[in-house]
Parts: C-alpha cells; sequence; structure tokens
C-alpha cells in the first residue's frame, strides 16, 4: 500500500490530486478550530468530556475532529450532508420523476445534485437549531438573545454549506471520496487525544491497564480483519467465445469477474449512524428531560448503552449494505456487457440467467460482508455494555477503525485504477 502511494507521487497528476486532497484537508481541519461567537467553547468541552463517555455526542465528537466538543466552526462536520445523499437516494428510488431525472444523463444528475445541496442546507439549518439548543439547555452560551441565537445558527449553517463544497471540491479535482476523507481526517485529529485516554488508564492501576491492552487488541485485530475483508473477493470465471474479424481470431480466452465481499465499504456504517442518530439529534431540539419522567425513558432507550440501539444499528448496517449495493452496481447491465463482447459464465446461458446467477452470488456475498461489517461495528459497544462503561474508550473503536481503514484501502485502489489507465511502467512490474 505505501509502495501504491509513492509510485503514485512520481506521477505528476496524481501528485496534483494527492496535493490538493491535503490542501482541502488543511482548510477543513482549519475551519474545525474556529470558534463560534457567544459560545464558551472551554465549559462546553469541560462538560461533555465528563459526561458524553459512551454516548452519541461521544461519537459525534469523534466524526468531527473534537469540533463538536468545543463548539466550532464545523461542530456538525459532514452528517448534514450525508443524510441529504441517504434521503435523496431513497427519493430518487420513490419518486418516477427524480428516477426519471437520474437516468437523463449528466444534466439529470447535476439537477439532482443540486436538489442534494438544497436539502443539505436546509438539515443544516435543523441540527444548527438543536445545537443550539443542546448548548442552551446546558448553559454554555454566553449570551441567550436572539441575535445571538441567529449568529449562533447561521455560523453552523455556513460551517455544513462549506464543509459539502470542500467535500465535492475532491470529488471534482482529487483523488478518493470527499466525504469518507473528512471523516478519515476528523478521526485520525482525535487520535491523540484517545492515545492520551489509554496513557491515562494504563497510569490509574493494574485493572486501566488489563483494559487499555483489550482496547489495543481490539483495535489492531479489527485493522487485520478489515483488511482481509475488504481484500476478499469471489471470482466468477467469464470465458469469452472465439470469433474471426477479417482474418484474425479474437477471443478463446477466460477471465474472471470479480466481486467484492465488502464492495459497499465504509457506506453502510455511515449511513447507518446517520439514520440511528435521529432519535437522539430530535432529543437535542428540546429541553432535558426530568430523571425518571417517560420522555427520559424514551431518550435512554434510544441511547447507545441501550441494547436496542445496538440491535437497530447492526439491522441498519445490513439494510444500507443492501441499499448500496443496489444503486451501485447493476447486474442486468453487467450481464449485457458480458454478452456484447461475446463473454458468457461457463453453464449459464448469456443474458437473463447470467443476470439471474450474478444477482444471486451477489445477495449472498452481500450478506457476508454486511454481517462483518455489522459485527465489528457493535462488537466494541457490547463490550462497553458488559463492562459497564469501563470500555467507554471502544464503544465506536470498532467504526472509527472501519472508517479509516477502509478510506485507506479505497483510495489506495482507486489510485492503483488510475496509475493502471495510465500504464505506469514502475506499477505494472
Amino acid at each position: 500500500m505505501l509502495r501504491t502511494y509513492a509510485n503514485a507521487w512520481k506521477i505528476p497528476e496524481l501528485r496534483r490530486k494527492m496535493l490538493f486532497v491535503l490542501f482541502i484537508i488543511l482548510l477543513y481541519r482549519f475551519g474545525a478550530v474556529i470558534p463560534v461567537p457567544y459560545v464558551s467553547s472551554t465549559l462546553l468541552n469541560t462538560i461533555m468530556s465528563a459526561n458524553t463517555d459512551g454516548s452519541l455526542f461521544q461519537y459525534l465528537n469523534i466524526l468531527s475532529g473534537e469540533a463538536f466538543s468545543k463548539a466550532t466552526l464545523f461542530a456538525l462536520s459532514v452528517s448534514p450532508y450525508i443524510t441529504s445523499s441517504i434521503v435523496m437516494q431513497l427519493l430518487t428510488i420513490a419518486i418516477p420523476a427524480l428516477e426519471k431525472l437520474q437516468k437523463s444523463g449528466e444534466e439529470g444528475r447535476k439537477k439532482i445534485k443540486q436538489i442534494t445541496r438544497y436539502v443539505t442546507i436546509a438539515l443544516g439549518l435543523i441540527t444548527s437549531y438543536g445545537y443550539y439548543m443542546y448548548m442552551r439547555n446546558l448553559g454554555v452560551l454566553t449570551n441567550r438573545g436572539v441575535f445571538a441565537a441567529i449568529v449562533i445558527i447561521a455560523c453552523y449553517s455556513a460551517g455544513t454549506a462549506l464543509i459539502m463544497w470542500l467535500a465535492e471540491k475532491i470529488n471534482e479535482n482529487g483523488v478518493g471520496n470527499g466525504v469518507s476523507l473528512i471523516l478519515f481526517a476528523n478521526i485520525v485529529a482525535t487520535g491523540f487525544t484517545m492515545m492520551g485516554e489509554v496513557i491515562t488508564q494504563i497510569k490509574s492501576g493494574w485493572l486501566g491497564i488489563v483494559f487499555a491492552l483489550i482496547e489495543i487488541i481490539l483495535a489492531l485485530a479489527i485493522i487485520t480483519f478489515v483488511v482481509w475483508m475488504t481484500n476478499s473477493e469471489r471470482r466468477l470465471t467469464v470465458q469469452y467465445a472465439k470469433r474471426v474479424v477479417g482474418r484474425k481470431m479474437y477471443g478463446g480466452q477466460s477471465s474472471n469477474l470479480p466481486i467484492k465481499l465488502n464492495m459497499s465499504g465504509v457506506m453502510p456504517i455511515i449511513f447507518a449512524q446517520s439514520i440511528v442518530s435521529l432519535p437522539a439529534t430530535i432529543a437535542m431540539l428540546f429541553p432535558t428531560p426530568k430523571a425518571g419522567s417517560f420522555w427520559a425513558g424514551v431518550v435512554n432507550f434510544f441511547s447507545t448503552t441501550s441494547v436496542l440501539y445496538i440491535v437497530i444499528y447492526f439491522v441498519l448496517i445490513i439494510a444500507f449494505a443492501y441499499f448500496y449495493i443496489a444503486i451501485s452496481f447493476n447486474p442486468v447491465e453487467v450481464a449485457n456487457n458480458l454478452k456484447k463482447n461475446g463473454g458468457f459464465i461457463p453453464g449459464i446461458r448469456p443474458g437473463k440467467p447470467t443476470a439471474d446467477y450474478i444477482t444471486k452470488i451477489l445477495n449472498r456475498i452481500t450478506l457476508i460482508g454486511a454481517i462483518f461489517l455489522g459485527i465489528v461495528a457493535v462488537f466494541p459497544m457490547i463490550l462497553n455494555l458488559a463492562s459497564g462503561g469501563k470500555l467507554a474508550f471502544i464503544a465506536f473503536g470498532g467504526s472509527s477503525l472501519l472508517i479509516v481503514v477502509g478510506v485507506v484501502l479505497e483510495t489506495a485502489n482507486e489510485i492503483e485504477a488510475q496509475m493502471a489507465m495510465r500504464h505506469y511502467k514502475g506499477f505494472l512490474e
């Protein structure tokens, strides 16, 4: 993998793209430390550090690169953009007019992207208001006036729009997926804080050493497991029929149609987390309910320490894995391309039977990959629940490491694909 990045650096065009990505990430990290007026970031950070271990807010804080706990300009991170993308993808399937736009070519896709931007801004406004109410309930605002509220909500809404613009610029002019790379940068940025927590655990005594070792071993195991899972694939043998063109004969050779075990990457984790966090996000819009009340029970029911939360999270990961494959891989199109090029799977007739066979294989592989993703994501949460919160640090370690390792591998694969297209000698050798 390191060799891939090193070889890519030697190609001027890829080097420019990689430098552009680094520049955008630096801009993002700069925005992640810009303070917002009328908010005491020090007080908010102190309160969240003491009360959010293993909670949804800890996860949001990790995904925002600690901007959420410090109430900086990019505190909302990419969550509104991801949620709007999910909503638009679902509506594209449900609403015929949007489906027609999606299939009408580049112009139609541009219109859908524009609608997605508007939905992102709307969700950013709603989330900004909820975040404002959450901080107001905590008492971390230095001014509770109407003007201060407008300024705070406007800042976070503008931050959401700017993050969306930065992610799209990476997609257009860089290498890799913009949203995934921003999440990767945020999680890596929290690495020093996480290392500090591990060191604090080690200093607390022999029990802390045991828990720290468990966390380190689990992290290494997840990294190894994710790399193995991401690189695993099912290869379908494809035979090409012989054909004569002029005086030359073409075809007759066989090749493979690779279907990756984890074709959807980290997106099911991101999508599932965005949806499963909606109850807690909605609860932020209202004052904190009294302890022991009905609404307090409802909020606790959907907290990350709830068994229901873990079950819903696991089911949504599987559901979104199938959903992402359905919108990104078309077996009918693959079967038609094979038929046009004179290719066929041995024992399977070309056309619809081939499409049905690929669909059957794809469904089985997707189920295995989705279950693996779900296990890696929820297993640390189960450990945290079983330990009574003593392993709160690793409550979201599985999903975070999945994102980090998955983004690195996906970016490396995209770089390799671009290098192969350019017939780079050092790579082909």
